[in-house]
């Protein structure tokens, strides 16, 4: 038990490092080969942060344990919303550019959607996977595009963060190709030992593999997108932070469950508990994300607060699923039908509030006769910038 313990938490920080070096090379390798650092960003840093899903998933699939694996992916997810979004949002109210809720958030509301009805029969076939890479393909392709299009739009400091000193000599070319050879490298030992860790602590305590994959290891998985998150939210650089957590969220989908589902001889099994619970509260949580963020396209602290509670109650739920307390099924369906419903609506009702309060204050002027039209015009646009500031 010991020794399995040690060995989930070494394949766990492998992975985090080796996803920290892959990034890195392939970072330096994309602007010595000329690359825009904006695309370098959004697709292969946002790519390399999902590497170490990815590398858990490949080894789940190659031993046969394909719950910890598709646990991993689905349980990231929603540690990526409750977790990572509520902790830098509680630190830091986050302020959301308006491009994510109208392009993003609909996008991944309709990914889940169809993740969720792909898994209907308990396994998502060869042919549904080949649909989420074709997804996946179209998907980059209209990110690139738009990002090339909005490059004026891109926070600077995500830009200088990435385009750091690199010379475009060979040196420097063999350089980048050995931090990305250490980071796959590292990944594939760390992926190694993750699996097999958590398989072996699984059935010592007695608890199931999914429940192993949906908490630890996706806890673990997800750190860098926790540090990524939070450090983007003391930076005040909001757009990067939500942008990493609705990315990651999509890649995860897309470009992890979709290339394991394409290429295993039989698809991928999908466990009941899946399609009952976890799969549901995917779609809930991308339902709950949207009014949140059209709410003034702000997360402030209440409603940090309110993803944090939802965490931990969804944690509490699954524990009385991996021991079998009475009653946990009941649990199971009030949390889906009844506590995520309510935090939707509570969210939807929360986010009228500052709406009829600005109607109420920002009121067409009154034309005074005493008063030049241009003086009324420019007490209007005040107006405007006033409301526009609050």
């Amino acid at each position: 038990m010991l020794l399995s313990t040690v060995q989930l938490i070494a394949g766990i920080a492998l992975l985090l490092f080796g996803g920290d070096r892959l990034v890195v090379g392939a970072t330096r390798l994309a602007i010595i080969l000329g690359i825009s650092p904006l695309v370098v960003g959004l697709t292969i840093v946002a790519l390399g942060t999902s590497a170490p899903e990815l590398a858990v998933m490949i080894q789940s699939v190659f031993r046969g344990t394909a719950d910890v694996g598709v646990g991993n992916v689905v349980g990231s997810c929603i540690f990526n919303f409750l977790v990572i979004l509520g902790i830098a949002a509680f630190l830091q109210p986050l302020t959301v550019a308006t491009r994510l809720i109208r392009y993003e958030v609909p996008v991944l509301i309709v990914i889940c959607a169809g993740i969720w009805l792909f898994s209907t029969d308990g396994r998502i076939g060869n042919f549904e996977g080949l649909i989420l890479l074709v997804i996946l393909v179209m998907y980059l392709v209209w990110l690139v595009k738009r990002s090339t299009e909005e490059s004026d739009k891109f926070p600077p400091v995500a830009i200088e963060s990435l385009a750091q000193p690199v010379r475009r000599t060979w040196k420097d070319s063999l350089v980048a190709v050995g931090i990305c050879l250490l980071g796959l490298g590292l990944l594939a030992i760390g992926s190694e030992w993750t699996v097999a860790g958590a398989v072996h602590v699984a059935r010592a305590v007695g608890v199931s593999e999914l429940f192993i994959g949906l908490t630890i290891i996706a806890g673990g998985t997800s750190l860098p997108e926790l540090a990524t998150t939070i450090a983007a939210a003391f930076r005040r650089n909001a757009d990067i932070a939500v942008g990493n957590v609705v990315g990651s969220n999509l890649l995860n989908i897309l470009a992890i469950l979709g290339p394991a589902a394409a290429f295993a001889p039989a698809g991928l099994a999908v466990h009941p508990q899946l399609l009952r619970f976890d799969l549901p509260i995917v779609l809930e949580l991308s339902v709950l994300s949207l009014p949140i963020l059209w709410s003034g396209a702000r997360i402030d602290r209440v409603e940090a607060s309110l993803f944090l509670a939802l965490y931990a109650s969804y944690i509490a739920v699954l524990a009385a699923v991996a021991t079998q307390s009475p009653g946990y099924d009941k649990w199971m369906d009030v949390y889906v039908l009844a506590v995520l419903p309510a935090a939707i609506l509570l969210s939807i009702l929360w986010g009228l509030i500052p709406l009829v309060f600005r109607e109420k204050a920002v009121k067409p002027a009154e034309v005074n006769p005493g008063v030049s039209g241009n003086s009324t015009g420019s007490n209007i646009e005040e107006m405007v910038s006033s409301s526009r500031r609050e």
